[in-house]
């Protein structure tokens, strides 16, 4: 594969990151905003999470085709076409949201954007990268959700507070308007199109199925942070300024410990998985203590659950790279379904219960969602682990 050898280019990581974070940017700017524009447009705590639920729902549907069509255009055709979207996205919102209803509908159009942009970033990294700095590489570039929420979480207090929330969006669609040009307009080496036309031979399908279960409760768990963290800091009595930087310094933390295990793993010749699992567990006490209802506690249980609860995407995507070599896109488009399925029904989920019960009950839920996502990831590593067939190829680093 493409640097296989040589040191790491720093600049296809670089725009890896970018785009996932602009592919995610319209979910968690509207978490960021979300008691500006709630309070705008007139709706509650279940219909904000029924928002970024069809904005990962629309990502979820289109998830495998955009994964499939990524490995016959290439990586970065696609990351233009998914920059293009989003900053549609954006601007729709910034422009023509004055209801729910509108809003939904340009949510759902950056979920296009967003099932696009992980295939492309992932196709990128595995073809473009060394491949022993690909841990590190994958850990960066999974910091994008992060990224978009410290972003989402400092637009609170400077831009939300001071100009109005309708211009974060703005900012954000420029953002990525900028970003089509930074994208290199020739493509790495040709990818070959067989693994498009036959998925089943070029990827563990049953292992991918059990660790995509495993990804969508993990996901499930974690997306209401970005989400409801600044609306239920607020009404635990933190000032919402204070809110805002709270979700941005999760956010930061979630970025340091993806990068941190990204590169620890370039280093290991198996277990990403198991450690992956580790994390889930241990994320469990910072949604346990979110559901406290103590200033305090939400502090620490909200850097916690960044950390560990949402700090191991990026450690999880490259065990699977890892795995199914022949076809990265198309893999990771396949859990990509459950990451984007997750996130769907996390924030619907997580309003529901507030509405019908209250946040502790829903932080409560989130954290038994992510013991049962731990499990299903270390089935999927026992499947890996056991379903090794002749014709996969050598050097599958099968000790997941």
């Amino acid at each position: 594969m493409a640097a296989a050898r040589g040191g790491m280019n720093p600049r296809p990581v670089l725009i890896t990151i970018a785009v996932a974070t602009v592919g995610v940017l319209p979910a968690f700017l509207t978490g960021g905003m979300a008691v500006q524009i709630s309070t705008e447009l007139g709706f509650g705590a279940a219909y904000l999470g029924l928002a970024v639920a069809l904005f990962f729902t629309s990502a979820a549907l289109s998830s495998v085709f955009m994964g499939r069509f990524v490995e016959r255009v290439g990586s970065h055709t696609g990351m233009r076409l998914s920059a293009v979207i989003s900053a549609s996205s954006m601007l729709g919102v910034a422009l023509f949201a004055r209801s729910w209803e509108v809003l939904v509908v340009f949510l759902m159009v950056g979920g296009l954007a967003n099932s696009m942009s992980h295939p492309s970033a992932n196709l990128s990294l595995a073809r473009e990268v060394p491949a022993s700095r690909q841990g590190l590489s994958f850990g960066i570039k999974q910091s994008a959700i992060p990224t978009a929420t410290l972003l989402a979480g400092l637009a609170v207090p400077l831009v939300a507070v001071t100009l109005g929330w309708r211009w974060a969006f703005v900012i954000g669609a420029v953002v990525a308007t900028a970003f089509i040009f930074c994208v290199p307009k020739h493509e790495h080496p040709v990818v070959s199109e067989k693994p498009s036309k036959n998925v089943a031979a070029a990827v563990r399908l049953r292992a991918l199925v059990v660790l995509t279960v495993g990804f969508g409760l993990g996901s499930m768990a974690a997306t209401p942070l970005g989400s409801f963290v600044v609306t239920w800091a607020v009404e635990s009595g933190i000032r919402v300024e204070s809110a805002g930087f709270l979700l941005a310094a999760g956010s930061a933390l979630s970025i340091l410990v993806r990068v941190s295990m990204g590169h620890v793993a370039d280093g290991m010749s198996g277990g990403r998985l198991r450690i992956v699992a580790g994390m889930l567990t241990l994320g469990i006490a910072g949604f346990l203590l979110l559901a406290t209802g103590s200033p305090a506690a939400i502090v620490v249980g909200t850097l916690v659950a960044f950390a560990a609860g949402w700090g191991w995407p990026g450690l999880f995507n490259f065990a699977v790279v890892k795995s199914n070599p022949l076809a990265p896109a198309a893999a990771t488009g396949i859990t990509q379904t459950g990451a984007s399925s997750g996130a769907a029904v996390g924030p619907l989920t997580f309003g529901f219960l507030v509405e019908t019960t209250s946040y502790e009950t829903a932080w409560t839920v989130c954290g038994i969602l992510a013991f049962a996502g731990m499990i299903a990831i270390i089935v999927g590593r026992s499947m890996l682990l056991s379903g090794g067939k002749p014709g996969h190829g050598p050097g599958l680093d099968k000790g997941r």
